[in-house]
């Protein structure tokens, strides 16, 4: 029985496990993006997320705790330098996973996994957002546009049943 055992074996040994985990977590530390299948994504979410947390402490025993565990001199120098600056201010979830559907050949579920800070395409998105305000739906300003937006096409409708209307008389 495997009463509390929640960590995904992914089919292979201790040692295999490790090295694969390590491997990714370099990929996706340097990369900032990596295409994966959904398992192993989130096998990789429970290893990395912890050693992004330790990053945030910039110090020679977590630098060589961290060590240990990826094994990748370049991959440890982009975790405390510009991936520890992002995301000091955030409190978890450095990651985010996006899953892509079935892949050609094993109809495997295959998933985009990322660091959150380093997509620029949906920060911008987000800070398009926050510009807007909220309104009340009582303010004269909004119910004035709306009611002006409502005419508009009303006009531009009566426009050109009037050609019709002289071109049969």
């Amino acid at each position: 029985m495997r009463h509390g055992k929640k960590n995904n074996h992914l089919g292979r040994t201790v040692t295999h496990r490790r090295a694969l985990l390590s491997n990714l977590a370099s990929s996706l530390i340097l990369e900032k993006r990596l295409t994966t299948t959904v398992a192993k994504a989130k096998e990789l979410r429970k290893y990395v997320e912890p050693l992004i947390t330790k990053s945030k402490t910039d110090s020679v025993h977590t630098r060589r705790t961290v060590f240990s565990y990826l094994q990748n001199k370049d991959s440890v120098k982009e975790l405390f330098g510009p991936v520890a600056d992002k995301v000091t201010n955030r409190p978890g979830g450095y990651t985010r996973i996006i899953k892509l559907g079935n892949r050609l050949g094993d109809n495997a579920d295959v998933c985009l996994i990322e660091l959150v800070d380093f997509n620029d395409l949906l920060l911008s998105e987000v800070k398009e957002v926050k510009a807007k305000t909220r309104r009340s739906r009582k303010s004269s300003g909004s119910s004035e546009a709306t009611k002006s937006a409502v005419e508009a096409p009303k006009a531009t409708e009566a426009t050109p049943e009037a050609p019709e209307a002289s071109a049969e008389a």
